[in-house]
């Protein structure tokens, strides 16, 4: 008979926890944005605005980013005793033993590991090395605890396992697979359950370790088969405490569950805005459902109105039911990245883990008391089993496991002899494969989760052995791109090869190999498109190596290098204090995630017959801004239809998003599922979009002197390298559009302020488009932007023709020219961009509403003074007209006095040097010259019409004029080659290259 106890209201427990700088965060120069000034307490600095700190208060704060030591054990412990590091034990102490005590108690307990990919989940969770983790030390306690029980006293420890995976449950204890998973079913006393799943009873904690490292084996050969990451998976570890008090015929039951959540960033979709099938991954449905959970649940705990609580969304939810808001005992553990870079990702769990608080649990006891029929059974079965602690609680109890199964009603006897039975198998294969580890070259699997590492284990036996998907091989892998019989391994007279199988891919330390190679102890062996392994060589090669910096990281970077991929390339400069740009060197890093999801992304297109090749390209790495500083470079994803041509650039997350798609598509396809979808659904489908080819620069420096430029400049590509070569004029010109003579040059811009300054902007021609030549259907476009124009000029849409034509001027006006305009001319360029279309994609466009126009038509640049626009009354350009003309004649007057100047100061030069000589004749020669220039402005004529006496002495300034043209010109294309050059590299006398 079932009690019912008053229920225990608490609030979800939740702790933060901050980990060390990785590696790769390291190799970035990232700045550590996480401060914990007290346990309880979290701050985060926003490193755009570091003036903008966000508090958050929880349970527990742990700070494990630094003050840390290896002590002798290789345990992580304190530097000192002033530092508030918190290590392993620490974690336990206050989680695992609340976790402990409560299932004591007879309450259910549940634990969820929550953060970000990488962030330390599965290090708190597991641990790794001597570093326990939470769930190994609730294990192993529990045992320590049992044994010093009364003998009144029986307890029953049952362990299960299961993955969460695109909406599919994996019992990871079992090793068949059943297609389309194991069932989640309902019962009206159990709530959601997991049909079918293996539950293994345990006497000792060292059972349920091996279990664990069952379970890690076969969900590794599962994220294998299926290239499925782990970190985009959900690992559920239940167990089932049973108490029996065999005096007071009263039973307490507990289930313990630990969760460690997929990485949190899926269900992230900023980032990804535009691509149509960013809702579409069902890899995203589970942790975006817990948050829909979480969000109502806290609405619910403050008061508002809630009417419905989305546990039936996902599979996920269904388990927790009982976890958020229902019977158990719950602990949030959010763990993060201590990295500037990370700063989205840590705000949002840290936001998250705040939702998570509000929540409030009921949890009762939950206990029992035997019938009759069920004490007399007990009695009965402790004589068979000659073991009074043997105990068996009645098959009609519920068994109140939150993911557990219905399984057979057998006694408890029966299923720790089955139990025994496996386990003495079990323990005899792990001695035979520690005894081959000792003997025989082997293969260690690498994978992206350091869990997973290590995990497989492939003997190459004395002799050749064939390695491949194929059954019949003597080492079976599985894997993207590995063939049925992908490579062959000899082990003869103290020498191990690798010979590749036809054209089958094998890389060794990152370079690719085609014929027979030997294998050294601890070389790295790529198979397929991303199939890491470590070779161990024979005993006698083998020393005391720190295996462990052989990480998933070491194998990526060597491939990167061999590719010829580095931070060099990527434009990364010294800024001084001995460090590289930090923002190249994090583009750097992601470059280097990306490659071997690329690589499988290609694979699953070849293996579904998509046609798609993929590669990776760093955008802006050889564009600069309009001032000449180089633009925030980022990595994105370059996509060609190998049977059409056609192209699409995908940015990271889009790529990433998709990447999940075709995850889901390909194993669809390798469950017998059709590999052909509709358009709509296919992740490797979009349609035609225009793509931005390169571009190019042009200083507008001349404009600022009314000086005419004709220049003809390369666009580059991404790469850096020429896409095409343009030919653009800027033209100074008068209202009516009619260019400016070498007269109307001025020495300062100064002279420019507050008039009106027009210009044209002609395109005359592109020569030699890459893009064209690639393919004649294509076609292109011209689009540019200038100062403070809201929309881009589009130049009308040329196709089929590879040195197009296009011969297109536009008029520019400022009408009264600001300072900010006149430094803008000076020191900034005019950025052309070249677009590539594609048959069936929309042409781009520019309307004439979108721009300000003056009463000739012209648009408007420079707009921030007052000035007229079309549409205005009447009387307002009856005004502007009379004042242009007062301008014109003002200007006019201007000019004239301007030139009298001149004349005057050459006068006055020569009047002064008339003083040191000698001679009448000559003085009134000059006196005659100065009467002249006072009868000239006395009738002030027009600049043209100055005595020819002073023509050759004030045309010295249109000297200066050209002169300053000349120079203005080649510097601009000076600065041109310089763009240019600064993005190659020239042979140093040892062969290598370096940067300018």
């Amino acid at each position: 008979m079932m009690k019912m106890p008053l229920p225990s209201i608490d609030s979800v427990k939740v702790a933060v926890r901050v980990r060390p700088f990785s590696q790769r965060e390291k190799n970035s120069g990232s700045k550590c944005i996480i401060s914990m000034h007290s346990r309880t307490t979290t701050a985060i600095q926003d490193p755009k605005n570091p003036e903008n700190v966000k508090t958050f208060t929880f349970d527990l704060a742990y700070w494990s980013h630094s003050g840390f030591l290896k002590d002798k054990d290789g345990v992580l412990i304190s530097a000192d005793p002033s530092s508030n590091f918190s290590g392993q034990r620490d974690v336990f102490r206050d989680v695992g033993r609340g976790i402990l005590d409560n299932a004591w108690q007879g309450y259910n307990a549940t634990l969820l590991a929550y953060g970000q990919t990488g962030s330390g989940k599965s290090y708190s969770m597991i641990g790794f090395s001597a570093n326990k983790g939470i769930i190994p030390n609730v294990c192993e306690e529990l045992f320590q605890s049992i044994e010093n029980q009364a003998r009144s006293q029986e307890c029953q420890v049952t362990f299960s396992m299961l993955e969460i995976y695109n909406e599919q449950v994996r019992d990871l204890l079992s090793r068949t697979k059943k297609p389309g998973g194991l069932k989640v079913r309902e019962d009206q006393q159990l709530g959601f359950y997991v049909d079918g799943l293996k539950s293994v009873p345990c006497e000792s904690y060292a059972q349920i370790e091996k279990l664990m490292e069952q379970g890690t084996k076969i969900r590794t050969t599962a994220s294998t088969n299926i290239n499925a990451s782990s970190s985009r998976s959900h690992m559920v570890i239940t167990i089932q405490f049973k108490q029996v008090s065999l005096d007071r015929d009263l039973t307490k039951q507990s289930s313990i569950n630990l969760v460690d959540l997929a990485g949190s960033e899926r269900q992230k979709s900023s980032g990804s805005e535009g691509d149509r099938l960013r809702e579409g991954s069902r890899v995203n449905l589970s942790l975006t459902s817990l948050g829909n959970v979480i969000s109502a649940l806290a609405d619910a705990a403050t008061g508002k109105k809630v009417w419905h609580i989305p546990y039936r969304d996902s599979i996920l939810t269904k388990l927790l039911q009982s976890a958020l808001g229902g019977n158990s005992k719950t602990t949030l553990i959010a763990t993060i990245s201590p990295a500037d870079i990370c700063y989205e990702e840590t705000l949002s769990t840290l936001r998250y883990a705040e939702r998570a608080k509000k929540i409030r649990n009921k949890a009762v006891v939950n206990t029992w008391e035997l019938t009759r029929e069920s004490r007399t059974e007990n009695g009965t079965l402790r004589l068979e089993c000659g073991n009074p602690r043997m105990a068996e609680l009645p098959a009609s109890l519920p068994a109140g496991n939150l993911c557990g199964a219905r399984t057979p009603q057998t006694t408890w006897a029966l299923q720790l002899e089955l139990a025994r039975e496996e386990w003495a198998q079990h323990f005899t294969a792990i001695a035979q494969e520690q005894q081959m580890m000792k003997t025989l070259p082997h293969l260690l699997n690498v994978n992206e989760d350091p869990q997973l590492t290590g995990v497989l284990k492939f003997f190459i036996h004395s002799g050749s052995c064939d390695a491949g998907q194929a059954a019949s091989n003597t080492i079976t892998l599985q894997g993207l791109g590995i063939a049925d019989k992908h490579a062959s391994f000899t082990n003869l007279d103290g020498r191990v090869t690798v010979t590749p199988c036809s054209k089958c891919r094998v890389a060794v330390n990152g370079v690719p190999i085609t014929t027979k190679t030997r294998l050294q102890h601890l070389d790295r062996i790529i198979l397929g498109s991303n199939s890491a392994y470590l070779y161990i060589g024979l005993p006698c090669e083998r020393g005391s190596e720190d295996l462990s910096r052989f990480d998933y990281d070491f194998f990526q970077l060597e491939r990167a290098a061999a590719e010829g991929v580095s931070v060099d390339k990527l434009g990364a400069t010294n800024n001084g204090d001995g460090k590289a740009d930090s923002i190249v060197l994090a583009v750097f890093q992601d470059y280097v995630k990306l490659m071997p999801l690329v690589a499988e992304a290609n694979q699953m297109s070849e293996e579904l017959r998509k046609g798609l090749k993929m590669e990776l390209k760093v955008k802006n790495l050889a564009s600069s801004d309009s001032r000449g500083y180089d633009l925030l470079k980022e990595v994105m994803v370059k996509v060609t239809n190998q049977r059409t041509q056609e192209v699409w650039i995908w940015s990271k997350a889009k790529f990433i998003n998709r990447k999940f798609l075709m995850d889901e598509l390909y194993q669809s396809f390798l469950d017998g599922g059709d590999s052909h979808v509709a358009h709509e659904v296919d992740p490797f489908w979009d349609p035609v979009e225009v793509v931005h080819l390169g571009s190019a620069h042009i200083w507008l420096q001349p404009l600022a002197y009314c000086m005419k430029s004709e220049e003809q400049v390369e666009f580059l590509n991404c790469d850096g390298l020429e896409e095409a070569l343009l030919h653009i004029h800027l033209i100074p010109c008068s209202v009516t559009g009619q260019a400016r003579d070498e007269e109307d040059v001025v020495i300062d811009p100064l002279e420019l302020l507050g008039k009106r300054i027009d210009f044209q902007i002609r395109i005359v021609q592109c020569l030699g488009v890459k893009w064209l030549k690639e393919d004649v259907k294509r076609g292109i476009q011209i689009g540019y932007r200038i100062y403070d124009l809201s929309n881009t000029l589009y130049t009308k849409a040329v196709w089929k023709i590879v040195n197009p034509h296009l011969e297109e001027t536009v008029h520019f006006a400022a009408l009264n020219t600001s300072q900010d305009f006149l430094d803008y001319l000076q020191t900034n360029a005019l950025i052309v961009d070249l677009w590539g279309l594609q048959e069936g994609c929309a042409e781009l466009s520019s309307s004439p509403q979108d721009f300000r126009i003056t009463n000739e038509g012209h648009i408007m640049v420079d707009t921030k003074a007052p000035c007229s626009i079309t549409g205005a009354g009447q009387t307002t350009s009856n005004q502007v007209s009379e004042l242009s003309q007062k301008l014109f004649r003002l200007e006019q007057e201007t000019e004239l006095l301007r030139n009298i100047n001149r004349a005057l100061k050459e006068e006055n030069l020569v009047l002064k040097e008339s003083l040191a000589k000698i001679g009448s004749g000559e003085q009134g020669h000059k006196s005659s010259g100065s009467l002249k220039i006072i009868g000239m402005a006395a009738q002030l004529p027009s600049p043209k019409e100055i005595n020819p006496m002073y023509d050759q002495r004030a045309s010295y300034d249109g000297e200066l004029a050209k002169a300053l043209k000349v120079f203005y010109q080649s510097m601009n294309k000076a600065r041109g080659q310089f763009l240019r050059l600064r993005h190659q590299k020239l042979p140093c006398a040892s062969g290598c290259s370096r940067k300018l």
